[in-house]
């Protein structure tokens, strides 16, 4: 187990937080825990019923198919939740995509959590089907155009966003190629629709161009 925790650390912003169930019981019983890069917070198969949030770091929700190939489902940044399952165990990976710390939520007792889940499930299902959205099209401009939008407007829009991932993720993400991925972003970059001030960031330049092209 990589993970360890502590109960002394400063919360992210209250703006860059959801507004979580108030029936969710959090720490001092549940301090927060640190997790490296690349380790494991929960694996397929294992028993649900916890909820987590993301304090600083980022997470990485994936499974493993057949051929061994990976398929990223969803990436979660600081300040957003996840976790949550319809059923009673886990059916995908989570997994620390840098240095992470991770608050857990449990259910409180007697609670009744039906109309606290209901609006995180709607969100939840909301976002699995943008992202079936984006794996419809066939364009791997369009493709990657969507996501830095999103990532953008999921830190509050700046025109500089910071990319956790890897290269390789996002690709396993939108299903393309490591090198479709990276001769994509070069190719905007050329366009003059972002700068690559670092290999994990990017300068968004021309939004309306960027977001036309998510379209």
């Amino acid at each position: 187990m990589y993970a360890y925790t502590t109960s002394s650390i400063s919360a992210p912003s209250q703006s860059a937080q959801p507004s979580l169930p108030a029936a969710f019981d959090a720490a001092p019983l549940q301090p927060v825990s640190f997790f490296p890069a690349g380790a494991e917070i929960y694996a397929q198969g294992e028993k649900a019923g916890t909820f987590y949030q993301v304090e600083f770091g980022a997470v990485r929700i994936y499974r493993l198919l057949a051929d061994g190939r990976r398929q990223i489902s969803a990436f979660h940044l600081a300040g957003e939740a996840f976790g949550f399952e319809a059923g009673t165990t886990h059916h995908f990976f989570a997994e620390a995509i840098n240095a992470t710390a991770i608050r857990t939520f449990r259910f409180a007792a007697g609670a009744d959590m039906s109309d606290r889940l209901l609006p995180l499930a709607l969100k939840g299902l909301t976002r699995a089907q943008e992202h079936l959205l984006v794996l419809g099209r066939q364009n791997a401009i369009e493709r990657i155009a969507a996501f830095l939008v999103d990532m953008a407007e999921r830190q509050g829009g700046l025109r500089q966003v910071e990319l956790p991932m890897s290269r390789m993720d996002i690709g396993d993400y939108l299903g393309l190629t490591i090198e479709t991925v990276s001769r994509v972003f070069t190719r905007l970059k050329d366009k003059g629709v972002i700068r690559l001030p670092s290999l994990r960031s990017i300068e968004i330049v021309k939004h309306d161009a960027l977001h036309a092209m998510s379209e």
